[in-house]
């Protein structure tokens, strides 16, 4: 079912707007809408998380040279309902999916000193041709846990081209018609995008990492073969029903003390 949330923080006209920017850009950037306490409870958890896995086999899943994507744990700070069914997220969600949606990945790319440009790529395949334009059916949710400078490899992205057939889009991307923007974030500002838009990971230039935390929502017709959650027992069923039905999930008694990234290459 569509989630009912109840939101003081924007008014529905703005939700109105944010889902409007989504469908028609395909991106929409919510600024400050989470609070810094949280993104900074996340970075020291984050920090500790990623030295944990760079020490276990398959701990970490390399993209490409200096980047690496991590899954995260469901416990404490990152099981945290105010995230993953946050009332504003949800409430544009709504707004642009219609009908019964699941999120299916709770993760972080992480560009290091030492990456370059990705190609210019999507992350999912057209449910059946480009030439077809569809509604969403899929979207990442994005949140830096650090600032997002020019330096340190902001997301890049060409706004439209999630409704535009791939070949067009990179000629015309090529020619300048269309620009490749670079999104500058603070903590606690959050995108909504189409993962259908074409986009690339830019250089981090500087000698710290840039972990951006993604939330992947996708229509509950979708098969997700790439990615994967898994819940312990006890907090998945100390969830109202509601999120419980909206998390596509493994329930396990107890998490895996080593976990063994089984990450696909995305790009499309």
């Amino acid at each position: 079912m569509i989630q009912q949330v109840a939101n003081a923080k924007f008014t529905e006209a703005e939700l109105d707007k944010f889902a409007e920017e989504l469908n028609r850009d395909g991106i929409c950037v919510i600024r400050g809408l989470f609070d810094q306490n949280l993104i900074q409870e996340w970075a020291e958890a984050f920090d500790a998380l990623f030295k944990l896995r760079q020490n276990q086999p398959g701990g970490l899943a390399p993209r490409e040279i200096a980047r690496y994507y991590l899954t995260f744990p469901w416990v404490q700070p990152f099981a945290n309902q105010e995230v993953f069914a946050n009332p504003v997220i949800l409430g544009i969600l709504n707004r642009v999916f219609f009908q019964e949606y699941k999120l299916v990945q709770l993760a972080a790319d992480i560009p290091f000193q030492g990456s370059d440009y990705q190609e210019i790529h999507r992350d999912f395949r057209p449910l059946f041709t480009d030439q077809i334009v569809t509604p969403l059916y899929a979207l990442a949710v994005n949140f830096p846990l650090v600032e997002v400078t020019a330096d340190n490899g902001p997301f890049q992205m060409a706004r439209g081209t999630h409704v535009m057939p791939r070949d067009e889009a990179l000629v015309k991307i090529r020619a300048g018609e269309i620009p490749i923007e670079s999104f500058y974030m603070k903590p606690g500002d959050v995108a909504i995008r189409s993962p259908l838009a074409l986009h690339r990971g830019s250089p981090n230039r500087t000698n710290q990492p840039r972990p951006m935390v993604v939330m992947g929502y996708v229509m509950h017709w979708l098969h997700t073969p790439k990615v994967d959650l898994t819940l312990p027992r006890d907090y998945y069923e100390s969830l109202p029903e509601s999120l419980q039905q909206m998390l596509r999930c493994e329930v396990v008694e107890q998490l895996p003390e080593n976990k063994v990234e089984t990450y696909v290459n995305f790009k499309y």
